[in-house]
């Protein structure tokens, strides 16, 4: 009688607090524990350190709960030189639970140069569920899970439209957007697990092309400024017609009204391509003082420099408004590079897959858009450049401001038109092999 094949001992995920399962043998495994702070078989006794730091340490939600309440501390904290020294510890205490160097990637489901070196690849907290694993998950859950469209229709389709609970709006939701796509640019064309984006920081690709190519269509090769077009006095991004830029529009928008934008999938949504726009005017705004502050500069050191002040402007307000707003911390976080410069910080940054599967805030968008006592449903909305156009930036951000978006998590919140997004993220976690949210369930 055949016997049947020993099953993966790290199938079980044994190794706890970042421990790596090695396996030895056929069914054999040892759990690397180095710089865990922990030792044992399965990385679960603290050292002695560690044991003086868990329990010196409060509770994660000790820590949340002050830091979102007791305004009256914050207030006084805000007022001082302790702003920017609380910002500090924030900061250094969260890139401390980021592996670095990067561990692992999509392909190797072990430590390997690769994973470190080929900044092709999106890198990976954990490592991939081993292959042949008795169940998807590893040994536990179904042996086979259900079909991704069925649980998409009866798990995430919205039912009625929930707000989001901290009050935020519709200009938070596609700012939301418009931001994190210079960072997850998947390229699937070379496999699942790539990005094509140059790099994983905040370098704003998404204003100005995520190549030398693109770049050189968008720019108007003139006092360091991006090309445009003017329409009724006000600037917009100049058409593809005019540029030959390749934009990701439906084949029946002739190509006089797409936009020419540096993401060539912005031309999805109006609130994108408002965005795209306050970023344009922007950039030409800060060409022309420095252009006469400093007279002698050429088209190249106009633009070079104009970019750095964009990228400071954007991660200010990332870290002042955007992320401020949505840690619901008391304290308000301080955007100052100064900050960290005698400080052990992780400056090369890595975006992870598991983030780039966890920012699907697609429960944001609402069911319709109200612009200007008008009501638009998406087959209006979609891939609309006169929505922009004709109502102008203006009315455009009165509107979204006063519109509230919907809950990110729960269930049953994604709206049909864009839950195509949420399947695709559903698909690629299976061929990702992730690991389960929580194990032990």
């Amino acid at each position: 009688m055949e016997r049947e094949p020993a099953v993966n001992p790290c199938c079980h995920f044994p190794c706890q607090h970042w421990g790596v399962c090695v396996r030895r043998g056929v069914d054999q495994y040892e759990c690397d524990c180095t710089h865990t702070g922990f030792h044992g078989e399965n990385c679960t006794i603290p050292e002695l350190w560690t044991r003086v730091r868990l329990w010196l340490r409060p509770s994660p939600g000790a820590i949340n709960r002050i830091l979102t309440h007791f305004h009256w501390l914050w207030d006084m904290v805000n007022a001082t030189f302790l702003r920017g020294t609380m910002t500090r510890i924030i900061l250094t205490a969260r890139t401390d639970l980021i592996p670095s160097p990067a561990t692992y990637d999509s392909k190797h489901s072990y430590p390997s140069w690769e994973s470190f070196s080929n900044l092709s690849y999106y890198s990976r907290i954990l490592p991939p569920v081993p292959e042949g694993c008795p169940t998807p998950m590893g040994v536990k859950g179904l042996a086979e899970l259900p079909d991704p469209q069925l649980l998409t229709e009866r798990l995430l389709l919205k039912r009625a439209f929930r707000p989001y609970p901290q009050h935020s709006n519709l200009m938070l939701a596609f700012f939301a957007q418009h931001f994190t796509h210079q960072l997850f640019k998947s390229h699937d064309r070379m496999g699942w697990g790539f990005t094509k984006a140059p790099g994983h920081g905040v370098d704003a690709g998404h204003v100005y092309g995520d190549n030398l190519v693109r770049q050189l269509q968008l720019r108007l090769r003139k006092d360091g400024k991006l090309k445009y077009q003017m329409l009724d006095g006000e600037m917009f991004p100049p058409t593809v017609a005019s540029t030959g830029i390749d934009m990701d529009y439906p084949p029946e928008v002739p190509t006089d009204e797409q936009l020419a934008i540096g993401q060539e999938a912005f031309g999805l949504l109006p609130g994108l391509g408002m965005y795209a726009t306050l970023w344009l005017r922007e950039h030409n705004r800060v060409c022309d003082i420095l252009r006469e502050e400093h007279p002698t500069w050429d088209d190249e050191q106009l633009f070079q420099t104009t970019r750095l002040v964009i990228i400071g402007e954007t991660l200010r307000i990332v870290i002042e408004e955007f992320v401020h707003h949505l840690s619901g911390y008391r304290l308000q976080l301080k955007f100052d590079p100064t900050l960290l410069l005698h400080s052990d910080f992780q400056y090369g940054n890595r975006v992870a897959l598991e983030f780039a599967q966890l920012s699907q805030w697609h429960g944001l968008m609402p069911d319709r858009f109200l612009i200007d006592g008008d009501e638009l449903l998406y087959p209006q909305f979609l891939f609309s450049t006169s929505v922009l156009t004709s109502y102008g930036v203006d009315k455009l951000v009165e509107a979204f401001s006063r519109q509230a978006a919907g809950q990110i998590g729960g269930g049953q919140n994604i709206e049909g038109a864009v839950s195509g997004a949420s399947l695709i993220a559903l698909k690629q976690s299976r061929q990702f092999r992730m690991q389960p949210f929580k194990w032990g369930w």
